[in-house]
């Protein structure tokens, strides 16, 4: 299974972006799909992560900015990033677990500045 995440750049703050992650390969069934991100000098932190089912779970940080979607028929992940802040910059990875194992995508870069 290989992950492709797209979306990110530089935006300033109060901007929003969104990132897509597309999953291709031996797919059957995709259990979660989750956003992650890594800020410099920083442990990789859960963005958000949603279920098969829609069910959603977003990290304290994002909570009311950010919204993760996912098309289940095309396999892909979104996140929608409103009002973003200087924080918010990192490294954005997509991930997901496939019949019970785990895959990462690589990651894209989202930049806020002032």
């Amino acid at each position: 299974v290989q992950l492709q995440a797209s979306g990110g750049g530089s935006v300033q703050a109060g901007g929003s972006l969104r990132l897509s992650c597309a999953a291709s390969g031996d797919i059957v069934i995709i259990n979660y799909m989750s956003w992650h991100r890594q800020a410099p000098g920083k442990q990789r932190e859960l963005v958000a992560r949603i279920s098969s089912g829609g069910e959603t779970k977003y990290g304290d940080s994002v909570k009311g900015r950010f919204t993760i979607s996912r098309d289940n028929a095309k396999n892909t992940m979104y996140l929608q990033m409103n009002s973003l802040k200087l924080e918010d910059t990192a490294v954005y990875y997509c991930a997901l677990s496939e019949r019970g194992v785990g895959y990462w995508g690589q990651g894209t870069q989202v930049t806020v500045s002032s």
